[in-house]
C-alpha cells in the first residue's frame, strides 16, 4: 500500500540487528519496505512527528502483527498527541511480547487523556518494579505530574524526592530538576523551586525541555524475543479512549524526553 516517500539512502540495514530479526516472518520485499519505514520513524520522531506518524502507519498497514511495528506506531502516536491511540498500540505491544517497559509512556498518555488516577494506577502495577533505573525515574516524573493534576502538590514533590530519583544523571537529572521545580512552585515553595534549577545553565534547561534542535538520529526499537502472533487488538477497557484522543497533557512530567532514550537506542548502521 502507498505510504510517505522514503529517501533512497534509507536502507533496511540501518535497523539494529534485533529489530531486523523481528521482521523475519515477513517476505523479503515486505520486510525491506517495513524496515525502511521504521528507520524513517526514528529519524523524524523529534523533528517532524506527524511525518513519523505517517511512516509508522504505513508500516502497520504492511506488518500490523509485529511488535516493533506496533511499538513504533504507539510512540509516534504519543509524540503527536494521539494519546488514546498510543495507549491501544502500546497495550498491544505489551500483549505481544510481555514487556512493560512502556509503562511510563502509557501512564503519561492517561494524563494526556485527563485521567491522572489511571496514570497512578499504572504506576502501582507490580511490573513497575521491574523497570530499569531510568524508566523508574521517568515513571516517578509522570506520578509527580499526576499528583499535580489532582492538586496534590506536596505528594508531587515527594514522588521526586526518593534517593533513586535524586541519583539521576545527565539530561535526565535536568528533567527531574525541572519537574521538581514545578512541584515545589505549586506547593508554594518558590525559593526551593529556584534553587532546584540554579545549578543548570539556560542552555541545559532548554535542551532538557526539548527547545534545542538536535541532530537527526535513527531510533531503534530493540525488544526481547516474543511470539509474533497478536491477541485481540483492543481490550474492553480501551473502548472509551478515542473520545479523548487529542486531549492535552497536563503540565509537569513528560515521558517523552529520556523515556524515549531508555526505549530507543541510537542507530547501528550496517550492523551485521
Amino acid at each position: 500500500m502507498a505510504g510517505p516517500e522514503i529517501p533512497d539512502d534509507v536502507v533496511f540495514g540501518d535497523l539494529d540487528r534485533a529489530v531486523r530479526g523481528r521482521l523475519r516472518t515477513l517476505s523479503k520485499d515486505n520486510a525491506d519496505g517495513v524496515g525502511r519505514h521504521l528507520v524513517m520513524v526514528g529519524r523524524l520522531l523529534d523533528q517532524d512527528p506527524e511525518l513519523a506518524y505517517e511512516h509508522a502507519q504505513a508500516a502497520v498497514r504492511r506488518a500490523g502483527r509485529v511488535d516493533v511495528v506496533r511499538e513504533a506506531a504507539g510512540l509516534a502516536a504519543y509524540r503527536t498527541g494521539r494519546y488514546a491511540e498510543a495507549l491501544r498500540e502500546l497495550r498491544t505491544v505489551r500483549r505481544l511480547n510481555g514487556s512493560s517497559e512502556h509503562l511510563p509512556v502509557m501512564a503519561d498518555c492517561e494524563r494526556g487523556l485527563g485521567r491522572p488516577e489511571r496514570a497512578l494506577a499504572l504506576a502501582q502495577e507490580p511490573e513497575a518494579a521491574s523497570l530499569d533505573a531510568d524508566a523508574q525515574i521517568e515513571l516517578a516524573m509522570v506520578v509527580s505530574g499526576a499528583r499535580l493534576d489532582l492538586g496534590q502538590a506536596e505528594a508531587a514533590v515527594a514522588a521526586l524526592s526518593t534517593p533513586a530519583v535524586r541519583a539521576s544523571r545527565g539530561v535526565l537529572a535536568v528533567r527531574v530538576a525541572q519537574a521538581r521545580a514545578a512541584a515545589l512552585e505549586a506547593a508554594g515553595r518558590a525559593d526551593d523551586a529556584a534553587a532546584e534549577l540554579a545549578g543548570y545553565s539556560a542552555a541545559e534547561l532548554a535542551s532538557a525541555a526539548g527547545d534545542v534542535e538536535e541532530e537527526d538520529e535513527v531510533v531503534v526499537f530493540d525488544l526481547d524475543e516474543a511470539d509474533d502472533e497478536a491477541g485481540d487488538d483492543e481490550s474492553a477497557e480501551e473502548a472509551g479512549d478515542d473520545e479523548a484522543e487529542h486531549g492535552e497533557a497536563a503540565d509537569g512530567a513528560d515521558a517523552t524526553g529520556d523515556a524515549q532514550g531508555h526505549i530507543a537506542d541510537a542507530a547501528q548502521e550496517g550492523d551485521a
